[in-house]
């Protein structure tokens, strides 16, 4: 089994109703206006829906990816690894927050994947004390020609109160401090970009 991640940008009609053959499960994140914006950064005004597939082999992704760009101009594909650090909730009134960045050309690959797993995912835990959950994504290869080198797909699960006040989704202090140590060891600011999404298991 494996995992695929499509970023669908601008717009993503009819997604809902799309047949995505071969797909073991699907989960989708889709932008929605009417959740609080509290954290929206980098191109995440522009990105329409976020597509998690899990398949046999990603040999056989091409009527996916017909069936996705039927529904959206440009669409993004990744060959992931999933981590659930903080395994999801089952809940599904949860608001989803959903993070995509490239690693930074200054850092080894080595030095990227320990900034990201083993010093800030830990911290993260403190940044968001009341997130319920959270799923890393880590790009193996992109699938789409043309498509940027993103290297990191996550999404964060909060109850949406929490998420809209900025007293209740940010930790303490030091917590902020630290996670400000830690981003130069996996991200530049600037190439982060996230949005709030509402999560549709369809398979």
């Amino acid at each position: 089994m494996e995992k695929l991640d499509y970023l669908l940008w601008e717009s993503a009609s009819g997604l809902l109703d799309a047949d995505l053959p071969g797909a073991r499960s699907v989960t989708v994140q889709l932008a929605d206006d009417d959740l609080p914006s509290t954290l929206l950064m980098g191109s995440g005004s522009s990105l329409a829906a976020l597509v998690q597939v899990w398949v046999a082999s990603y040999d056989d992704r091409a009527g996916i990816e017909d069936a996705l760009r039927a529904v959206s101009p440009r669409v993004d594909g990744y060959l992931v690894t999933e981590s659930e650090p903080q395994p999801d909730d089952p809940s599904r009134d949860l608001l989803s927050h959903v993070t995509w960045f490239p690693k930074p050309e200054r850092l080894t690959e080595e030095e990227f994947l320990r900034g990201w797993h083993q010093v800030h995912t830990p911290h993260s835990a403190e940044l968001h004390p009341l997130r319920a959950s959270y799923v890393r994504d880590t790009v193996v290869r992109t699938l789409t020609p043309g498509s940027p080198p993103v290297r990191a797909v996550v999404v964060e699960r909060f109850q949406a109160a929490d998420y809209a006040d900025p007293r209740r989704l940010f930790g303490s202090r030091a917590a902020l401090d630290q996670n400000m140590t830690d981003l130069p060891g996996y991200a530049d600011l600037e190439a982060i970009s996230c949005r709030p999404m509402r999560q549709v298991v369809l398979r």
